[in-house]
């Protein structure tokens, strides 16, 4: 994920509450195969568009499993999460952000659009019980490697049996590098199954 307009890293990043004014507004967006109108605003990642790296992601992630629990990590205003809950109304999707407006955001587009299949929360807020059929994810690579390595690690690790899950990362922001620490580190397989505008998609699963 990366950085837009005037909204600081430390505001979208870590921050619960967004010290930017609340500034809603609508927005037409390309989503699961159909146009939709989302409700956005600052304070919040890429909140004028499906940014690139998310448009990379979904244009080259296969179709999400249609019954399971499916992750969203970082989900912003829930460009990511709909096209899950769009694509499998059957399953569960969670959108896990830490910023509270985002998650709001989230909840007021999957009513928008009538999806009933989605909880945007935050992350201590996902049982420890659930484990996910698949894991779609921006990861907010700015906010450290140590932080993103703890981030990856915990959520990576909760897949469920045969579960994969499907990242995009810039190159220029390490995808490489990143590819190999995942593989090495929790003993997963990670393949790159595209290259397109300066991102790669890395899909982890079971050796």
């Amino acid at each position: 994920m990366g950085i837009v307009g005037a909204v600081s890293e430390q505001d979208h990043y870590f921050t619960a509450r967004p010290a930017s004014p609340d500034e809603r507004r609508l927005l037409r967006v390309h989503l699961a195969g159909r146009d939709v109108e989302v409700e956005t605003a600052g304070g919040i990642f890429s909140p004028d568009h499906v940014d690139l790296g998310t448009r990379v992601l979904l244009d080259h992630v296969p179709a999400p499993p249609s019954q399971g629990d499916l992750l969203d990590l970082g989900c912003g205003w829930g460009p990511i999460a709909l096209t899950l809950a769009l694509e499998s109304p059957t399953a569960r999707v969670w959108a896990v952000d830490v910023n509270e407006r985002a998650l709001d955001l989230a909840r007021r587009n999957a009513e928008r659009l009538g999806v009933t299949n989605l909880r945007a929360v935050r992350p201590e807020e996902v049982p420890d019980d659930v484990l996910f059929a698949a894991i779609w994810s921006n990861p907010p690579i700015r906010v450290g490697k140590v932080a993103l390595h703890a981030m990856l690690t915990h959520w990576l690790g909760r897949r469920a049996p045969g579960g994969e899950a499907h990242l995009v990362v810039g190159k220029n922001l390490g995808a490489d590098s990143l590819q190999r620490w995942i593989a090495a580190e929790l003993d997963v397989a990670v393949d790159r199954t595209a290259s397109a505008k300066g991102f790669r998609v890395l899909a982890v699963h079971d050796r």
